[in-house]
């Protein structure tokens, strides 16, 4: 499904699909979640109404009505992110709260991340993996207190994520333990990215932004509503990510528009495709599957030194051996020559052999040259190997290339920031 999700995302790309909704627009938007909506109905956020006013192209996308532009093109979208700043509705995805004295020990049988290394009020990338180590999903997901985790989930994962968690959680619950969750569909979530994010935002909040890390988390008074704020993203700025109550996402996105002063852009999900190849992040369904473990996506980095030495979660014996014995494709990064390459092209050695496959690939609006990336033969995966790329029935010239593609500006404590 969220290869079929990814795909429709990638088509509405190239073609600029334009779908706009033609029914009236309603004064007070209700937010349509899968329990609640008629079949073949999509999804919609509280800023539906919001997106369309504003000359958003809306598309289908993970079940949702979501824009993938504005009036300005996607290539100027991502270009103004990392220039001034993009404000995105990444209401779909899916926020929950573990929470109970055992939530930790809980969620650690399910991913791969040191949650209880973690301090109180920071967060890290990590992934939920099955029993043959695949990825069922990858997720942001931030220690709040002992008791209380916060993760956010992609939304054409979501089904598939709950079900998976709550057939865990029963059995764990039987043995005793205590811990509970609650999905925040009460809320929406606003992504506010680029180099002028914090400035604007610090305007709406007392709190002192400079003194919040990349992956930092706190619950703050934003606008005059109670948010989740997260310092993170999926552009490879700085940025937040800002759970809202419902009823105040609409007066939250308005300040922010208008504090942004037109450098602010309302951004589609075009541009936000853009920024996170740019970025060298993985899209769920095209560069991570339920057959690709971390490590050959080349997210070692996530299986913290503890979880390694215990072990003890799905998959765990799969993951364990390819960390120690290595593993016979990883996941590397292409900038090539001629057309762009998409999902699904071949990669090839010098020969003509098949060495590989394309997972994600466009045309960089910031470096104007086309970059991709794949799952290439262990072997072929060192920085500068030439190699071909097969796109309609012509190859092209490629060199594997260290991601990320365009440098990441995450705002990091000055320490470490010295050190990157």
């Amino acid at each position: 499904m969220m290869r079929r999700a990814a795909s429709l995302l990638g088509d509405a790309v190239r073609r600029t699909l334009v779908q706009q909704n033609s029914g009236a627009v309603r004064q007070i938007p209700r937010r349509c979640f899968a329990d609640d909506a008629a079949a073949g109905e999509l999804k919609k956020t509280m800023l539906y109404d919001y997106h369309v006013e504003n000359g958003g192209k809306m598309v289908p996308f993970a079940g949702w009505s979501m824009p993938i532009q504005y009036k300005d093109s996607i290539m100027d979208s991502t270009t103004n992110c990392r220039s001034n700043g993009s404000l995105f509705d990444v209401s779909h995805m899916c926020g929950l709260s573990l929470k109970g004295p055992d939530a930790i020990d809980f969620l650690e049988t399910l991913v791969v991340a040191d949650i209880k290394g973690l301090a109180p009020g920071t967060g890290t990338l990590s992934v939920f993996t099955n029993e043959n180590g695949g990825v069922i999903d990858d997720t942001v997901i931030t220690k709040v207190s002992d008791d209380h985790i916060y993760l956010v989930v992609n939304a054409g994962c979501r089904k598939k994520d709950l079900a998976h968690l709550k057939k865990h959680l029963k059995p764990f619950q039987d043995t005793g333990k205590s811990v509970g969750w609650h999905i925040h569909d009460e809320r929406s979530l606003l992504a506010l990215q680029g180099p002028l994010a914090a400035d604007i935002l610090q305007t709406l909040t007392k709190e002192d932004l400079s003194k919040m890390y990349f992956s930092d988390f706190k619950v703050i008074d934003i606008n005059g509503s109670e948010c989740f704020l997260t310092r993170t993203g999926y552009t490879g700025e700085d940025g937040f990510e800002i759970s809202v109550p419902d009823e105040s996402a609409l007066d939250l996105t308005k300040a922010i528009m208008d504090k942004g002063q037109g450098k602010i852009r309302l951004t589609g999900l075009g541009a936000r495709d853009s920024l996170r190849l740019e970025a060298g992040l993985c899209l769920y369904g095209n560069d991570l599957e339920q057959h690709i473990s971390p490590i050959e996506a080349g997210l070692a980095w996530t299986v913290g030194k503890r979880r390694r030495a215990e072990g003890n979660f799905l998959g765990a014996e799969t993951i364990l051996r390819q960390i120690k014995d290595g593993v016979s494709k990883r996941r590397v990064g292409f900038i090539s020559t001629g057309a762009p390459a998409r999902a699904h092209s071949e990669i090839l050695d010098l020969e003509g052999n098949n060495i590989g496959e394309i997972t994600s690939g466009g045309f960089s609006p910031c470096l104007k040259k086309n970059i991709s990336m794949g799952y290439i033969a262990t072997g072929h995966h060192k920085n500068n190997t030439k190699v071909k790329l097969a796109v309609r029935s012509k190859t092209y010239d490629a060199t594997v290339t260290k991601m990320p593609f365009v440098p990441s500006k995450y705002y990091k404590p000055p320490q470490e920031a010295a050190k990157s």
